[in-house]
């Protein structure tokens, strides 16, 4: 393992870096976005509304470098804002102390805050529960009691309130207890069997790759709650060390890999009198749980998923008979999509369901299985359920997100706004809330929209960044190529068309489940910093993100390597030829993370001829070490398809590197661990390639740390100006 080695020029380098494009206060950009977890402090976030549409609840710090997230009310019709509690005033003094379970479960949410981080609310929304450092709190949202600490052992994670707000259900120590709003009764409704089970928390690849965090849900009755049950004795041990302190034990972690074991999953119904029973299905077949939905319109739903994913089946759960039925089943030659809100009852009880229409490329709700929505639009989520009419999230171009209504009797679909922006939403009794980025602002706004059609919006303490990035569409916001992708160009801001040709940096994520060019110039403000300092930036979203279809997504099946890297090469050569006097296709890099730091070592090891140096951050390196859930969906079983995961592995690619390759890796990581860079790093050693690692002490996959954030981002700067700007 190598360190950057010694340069004349680096303190020097790094240094300047730090104070590029100070603010009034002399601050960088790193510094800046470090220290307001990149803008997100200070913004609205965690939305409750009312059934009466007329009380506004959400979490907020009080400043836009604040990390401790308090609770807040606001009346829908005066506009009236309400501190309902700030943690500071709930903490005695130290840091929060945190549960394990709690850690990894924030850990999996990519949670980088702290104080109220996640709250519960009764049906009426007028009382709510929360944790704060292991310890449970109740707080009545209308004013007229104070915020107090409930009975419950220390270690609470994820309180949930019964609608009826009598009884607060919560997991400690991986057993589900309930305590009422008084605190005077108090009880276990399961408690976990062996050391290798849990109640009422998610498994790890739902949280992971599924985006199912919770492991509880309330009867709408408040009679019952349904608990998952996570038995991981079969789920190989890996073990998390972190070197900088051997004194310390490694943590064991199980890790289902690909090809290994899943946890056994199972769904439990815990009455408040103490009876219990499982809720049956095919467990051997269908191994994931994906999401289950427990609403007054009928039985709970669960949602589960055979190992290959392509197949889906919805059951439903007749309590009276304790029996589960078929709803539906879904099928697809490559995968299904499964996510939570993909799959509710509607108010007159037929069952809604999002699907994939690969004859029309796109995902379309559906009402008992017939497609009601047009095809070309996108439907990513169903938000809230109605009535007369639906809330959903709909894309009809890769770049946009919007909330919009359908409207169940014409099946016409209604956008809140018009803007041309990233939404979600929330809503009920009327009122809309919306939170939207575009590309007229860096900021995140979030709207409160009234039935009468007026609107507000709730105040945001977040910092406004020192850099505001320069995008314009039709110019620097451009379909790239013949297949059009989506492309983001960042050019330093003191730049003249024509005046020089620019050294290139790729900054790509480039794999499913997320895109980079979506509205809202927030998004862009590391690279905007990163042009700044001499390059053009270039960020493009290729084959296999979402957003754009099934046929385009799932163009990655059975290969995760070739159609990512041959898409950033054709949004190059598309820059590049629109920009032939600007770029200098000679000197070109790529940076990433996670799957966009695999897509940076494969660049370079595949394509040295295009790109001449890579940063790759946490980068997966052979397939066959990363989960179950996400690997198996595109790649299948290893022992089925080993040429798949062979194509798209590192590994046996380390002979072929000569270009310089910076590798950085939280040691700590239980995502993607540092055997990853470690595996690459040995395989390049003995076939005698040099290359950099930098070891992240004490880092998982993503880190809150803002010296740590600040720190590797000049680190990546510093190796990309020697390695293309020549030092």
């Amino acid at each position: 393992m190598t360190v950057l080695p010694d340069h004349p020029d680096h303190a020097a380098t790094v240094a300047g870096a730090r104070d590029a494009d100070p603010s009034a206060s002399g601050e960088s950009y790193p510094r800046q976005a470090a220290r307001t977890r990149r803008f997100a402090l200070g913004v609205p976030r965690s939305v409750t509304v009312s059934p009466d549409g007329r009380r506004v609840v959400f979490v907020r710090s009080q400043a836009g470098d604040d990390p401790a997230g308090a609770l807040h009310v606001v009346d829908v019709v005066t506009e009236r804002e309400r501190l309902v509690v700030d943690p500071r005033d709930l903490l005695t003094g130290g840091d929060e102390q945190l549960a394990p379970a709690e850690r990894a479960r924030r850990e999996r949410m990519r949670e980088t805050t702290s104080g109220i981080v996640g709250y519960t609310t009764d049906r009426s929304v007028s009382r709510a529960v929360f944790a704060l450092s292991g310890q449970l709190y109740a707080a009545d949202l209308t004013g007229s009691e104070p915020v107090r600490r409930l009975a419950a052992p220390r270690g609470v994670v994820d309180p949930r309130l019964s609608p009826d707000g009598r009884w607060v259900a919560y997991v400690v120590e991986g057993r589900v207890e309930v305590v009422d709003w008084s605190g005077e009764q108090q009880r276990a409704l399961a408690v976990p069997e062996t050391e290798h089970v849990t109640y009422g928390l998610a498994d790890f690849v739902a949280a992971e790759e599924f985006g199912r965090s919770r492991g509880l849900w309330w009867s709408p009755d408040s009679d019952a709650v349904l608990a998952e049950r996570v038995d991981e004795a079969a789920v190989p041990v890996w073990w998390i060390a972190d070197p900088v302190h051997p004194d310390r034990a490694p943590r064991p972690h199980r890790y289902p890999a690909a090809g290994a074991a899943n946890p056994d999953v199972s769904v439990h119904l815990l009455d408040l009198d103490g009876t219990r029973r499982e809720l049956p299905w095919e467990h051997e077949r269908f191994c994931y749980l994906t999401d289950i939905s427990w609403t007054r319109y009928g039985d709970p739903l669960l949602v589960v998923l055979d190992r290959s994913q392509r197949h889906r089946a919805v059951l439903a759960h007749d309590l009276a008979a304790g029996e589960s039925r078929l709803v539906a089943e879904h099928t697809d030659d490559a995968w299904v999509e499964c996510s939570p809100g993909r799959v509710r009852w509607s108010a007159d009880g037929r069952l809604l369901a999002i699907r994939a229409d690969r004859r029309a490329d796109t995902y379309r709700l559906t009402i008992d299985g017939e497609p009601v929505t047009a095809p070309r639009t996108q439907v990513m989520a169903i938000l809230d359920v109605a009535e007369r009419d639906l809330l959903l999230l709909v894309q009809t171009h890769s770049t946009r997100a919007k909330v919009a209504v359908l409207n169940l009797a014409t099946r016409r679909l209604r956008r809140i706004t018009e803007a041309d922006a990233w939404e979600t939403g929330r809503r009920s009794g009327g009122t809309v809330v919306i939170a939207s980025t575009t590309w007229k602002s860096t900021r995140t706004s979030v709207a409160v929209h009234r039935r009468d059609g007026t609107s507000f919006e709730l105040r945001s303490y977040a910092e406004t960044p020192v850099v505001t990035p320069s995008l314009r569409p039709g110019s620097t916001l451009l379909l790239a190529g013949p297949r059009e992708l989506a492309t983001a160009v960042l050019w330093p801001r003191d730049h003249e068309p024509g005046s020089r040709r620019l050294p290139v940096v790729m900054s790509p994520y480039g794999g499913p489940g997320h895109v980079e060019v979506a509205a809202g110039l927030g998004r862009f403000g590391e690279e905007q910093w990163l042009a700044d300092q001499g390059f053009a930036v270039i960020v493009a979203d290729g084959r296999g993100t979402p957003g754009r279809g099934p046929a385009w997504e799932r163009a990655i099946a059975g290969d995760l390597a070739t159609a990512p890297l041959e898409d950033q090469v054709a949004a190059l050569h598309a820059v590049a030829a629109a920009h032939p006097d600007d770029i200098d296709t000679g000197r070109v890099g790529i940076r990433g993370w996670s799957f966009g730091g695999f897509l940076a070592a494969l660049a370079v090891l595949r394509c040295p001829e295009v790109f001449h140096a890579a940063v790759a951050g946490a980068p997966v390196t052979d397939w066959r070490r990363y989960d179950t859930a996400y690997t198996e969906r595109y790649l299948g079983l290893p022992a089925e398809h080993p040429a798949a995961y062979d194509r798209s592995s590192l590994l046996s690619d380390a002979p072929a590197l000569r270009r310089p390759l910076l590798l950085l890796h939280g040691m700590t990581d239980d995502n993607v661990v540092v055997a990853h860079t470690l595996a690459l790093s040995a395989a390049l050693t003995a076939a005698g390639r040099l290359h950099t690692v930098i070891p992240l002490s004490g880092v998982t996959h993503f880190t809150p740390d803002p010296v740590i954030t600040e720190n590797r981002l000049l680190l990546e700067l510093d190796f990309l100006r020697r390695s293309l700007q020549g030092g």
